[in-house]
């Protein structure tokens, strides 16, 4: 496996960024790795190099980089503060341009298929997946959403009130118990997907709290975690490959 740290330059500075692929076998489909409000971390690492290994071309991107150079984040409470300042950072304009500086950056490297590329995202990447699905129509195919929150709302940025136009197939790895996603927005999603024309499938995590995904965490759920990644590989593996 390769793994590599670059800096990938986008119309707000350079962001630091992450790439895994396998190192025989290439070019591989690219997935985009949207991190956690956590921050990148050997546990998002590690799961960026799992995917990896089934013949990808993993980017993960430090998407706090408007606020400051990279850093990893404790458990704090000023550390949760900061986490909070850096969130506000990052809108749907910014995710989309940040997406399109990650894909340039990929189309010159050999490494990386051209052609349809996927995005996955956690915790507040769900919803920046999303808004990548829906900013690139054209370019990805693929997008999933795990343990995120804020896919309804009454604002019109909302994630269900703008699926018009887009082309990707879209997976949640939706919570339970999570105050972002209550389960009464499962209906409400699939509504707005069904009339948009967009394929969603969501699998509702009995038992497994926002934050279910990433191993070593308190919220660590090893069931709904490894359902994630079944889903995540069958995404990919239709859409991409």
């Amino acid at each position: 496996m390769i793994e590599r740290e670059v800096e990938v330059a986008t119309p707000d500075g350079s962001m630091k960024t992450f790439i895994f692929h396998p190192e025989t076998g290439g070019p591989f489909p690219v997935v985009i790795y949207l991190m956690d409000a956590p921050s990148i971390r050997q546990a998002l690492k590690d799961m960026a190099s799992r995917l990896a290994t089934a013949g990808y071309y993993v980017m993960l991107p430090y998407t706090f980089y408007r606020g400051g150079p990279f850093q990893e984040f404790g458990m704090s409470d000023e550390d949760m503060h900061k986490r909070r300042d850096l969130m506000r950072t990052i809108t749907k304009a910014g995710i989309a341009s940040d997406a399109r500086a990650l894909l340039a950056y990929a189309d010159d490297d050999h490494h990386a298929a051209a052609g349809k590329a996927g995005v996955i995202g956690f915790c507040m990447g769900g919803a920046q997946a999303l808004a990548v699905a829906a900013a690139l129509p054209g370019r990805i195919a693929a997008a999933g959403a795990v343990h995120g929150g804020g896919y309804v709302t009454d604002r019109p940025e909302s994630p269900h009130a703008n699926l018009a136009g887009m082309t990707a197939e879209l997976y949640f790895g939706w919570a339970d118990q999570d105050p972002g996603a209550p389960r009464e927005h499962i209906a409400i999603f699939e509504k707005a997907c069904a009339d948009a024309g967009v394929k969603v499938t969501i699998d509702f995590m009995e038992g497994a709290m926002h934050g279910f995904a990433p191993p070593g965490g308190a919220r660590y759920h090893r069931g709904a975690s490894e359902k994630h990644w079944e889903r995540a590989h069958e995404l990919f593996a239709r859409t991409l490959k």
